[in-house]
């Protein structure tokens, strides 16, 4: 496994590095098995994965409690954990984005009660709630960080100027966005800024939520009450036309004797600025898996082919 120092840390990251929404996130997928979400967990640390990515809305906290759960079997050295907040939940069921100050210090304060954690490595402020500055909601999180309660400070679901507003002090070190090959996007705005202000990239869906993952024929319906439905890709005449890219980039990973997810993303972390990736997963057969996509290397050649297809 290769690794990097996040920026404005000293934060050590597996470049692959694991999220962990299908673990406990009852709220987002069916049938989520807890054992083999913990048991993920378990064997991505024990791989050399240690870059671990969760946050409080996951399961309204279950994730974050069993992440924390399996943390306790491990050395706080041996692992890199992140989790996000701004998702505030009540009891009867709503949920409401709040960036407020007050609220953001007990969102930590319980996150860390969950993790069974003293300090949280990185701390992203997960949506921006359009109400409150961002002076406020970053000042808070950059108390938090000087009382030793998080290390670093990330932002995420963000525009171009919100990242400037949010960033007026220097106090962001990741943003988390969307990037993948089928969505290049962040190339455009997101991903200069970074570059220029030594702000770590951390793309979130690097298998295009599942199109990358090379299962998909043009005969593939999803359930109607998926959420993927919403997204563009999935949608009848672009799906056809990604199907077509995607044949045509398992051509390059069967070249490259790998897989495709793997290829996608190897073809990330050969891009200016991004620093990790954070591919999902239920069970621990696909960490092992995504593992070997920081053993891949890319030629300039080979990434010209792939600009071409896509």
């Amino acid at each position: 496994m290769k690794y990097t120092t996040l920026k404005k840390s000293n934060l050590k990251a597996s470049v692959i590095g694991l999220g962990t929404n299908a673990v406990g996130g009852h709220n987002l997928f069916k049938n989520v098995n807890e054992a083999d979400g913990k048991e993920l967990v378990r064997e991505a640390v024990k791989i050399g994965v240690n870059f671990l990515d969760t946050a409080d809305i996951y399961g309204l906290g279950r994730s974050e409690e069993l992440v924390g759960e399996v943390l306790k079997e491990f050395h706080r050295d041996d692992y890199v954990i992140a989790t996000k907040g701004a998702k505030h939940w009540f009891s009867d069921g709503s949920v409401k984005t709040d960036n407020r100050p007050e609220y953001l210090r007990e969102a930590v304060e319980k996150s860390l009660q969950r993790l069974q954690l003293d300090d949280v490595d990185l701390y992203y402020l997960h949506f921006p709630d359009h109400e409150t500055p961002f002076a406020e909601s970053i000042g808070e999180l950059a108390r938090l960080k000087k009382e030793g309660k998080i290390r670093s400070i990330g932002i995420s679901n963000v525009s171009l100027e919100q990242l400037k507003e949010a960033n007026q002090d220097g106090d962001i070190s990741v943003l988390q966005a969307p990037y993948h090959m089928l969505d290049r996007s962040a190339e455009k705005d997101l991903l200069p800024y970074c570059i220029e202000h030594n702000i770590s990239f951390i793309p979130y869906g690097p298998l295009a939520f599942g199109l990358l993952g090379g299962g998909f024929t043009k005969d593939s319906k999803l359930d109607p009450k998926d959420w993927r439905n919403s997204v563009p890709l999935f949608q009848e005449e672009q799906f056809q036309q990604t199907l077509f890219k995607v044949e045509r980039l398992k051509e390059v990973a069967s070249e490259k004797e790998t897989t495709l997810p793997n290829l996608a993303l190897a073809w990330l972390l050969a891009q200016e600025g991004v620093d990790a990736v954070i591919p999902g997963g239920k069970r621990k057969e696909r960490i092992r898996e995504n593992a070997q996509a920081s053993e891949i290397d890319l030629s300039q050649s080979e990434l010209a082919l792939i600009d071409d297809i896509l």
